[in-house]
């Protein structure tokens, strides 16, 4: 049994008549050597045109974002900021693969961003208290 296979449901769906006549006509239509492989699991059960299979999870945080979401808000914030504080708005490479690297690690609960997220709250409160950063 194929992998396809198991992924799909294995009840043959009901065809409409139109569906039917495609089906017939494709079945004419195709080479002998490909009509074997048909023959041997039966016509009735060949579905020439399956559902598709389920979509892949998508990995997402707490607030349903993927972390492709995630970087595009982060990365128009930072635009946004430095715009307003007259800053150039380049990000190096660097920069954005980092924030990438964090945005992924944090949607998949990684400890290794999860611990650099909570390092990076207390710091930033730290600069706070004792007056670096407003």
């Amino acid at each position: 049994m194929s992998i396809a296979s198991i992924l799909r449901s294995e009840k043959p769906r009901e065809l409409t008549a139109e569906e039917e006549k495609l089906k017939r006509d494709l079945y004419e239509r195709i080479s002998p050597r490909r009509r074997k492989f048909i023959d041997r699991i039966g016509y009735d059960k060949w579905d020439p045109f399956p559902e598709p299979n389920d979509p892949v999870e998508i990995r997402t945080d707490v607030t349903k974002r993927t972390a492709q979401q995630l970087m595009k808000e982060f990365m128009r914030a930072k635009k946004c900021e430095a715009q307003l504080s007259g800053e150039s708005e380049e990000s190096s490479e660097a920069f954005i693969q980092g924030a990438m690297e964090a945005a992924i690690g944090v949607v998949n609960k990684q400890d290794k961003f999860l611990g650099a997220y909570e390092f990076a709250a207390w710091y930033h409160e730290l600069l706070k208290k004792e007056g670096h950063v407003q």
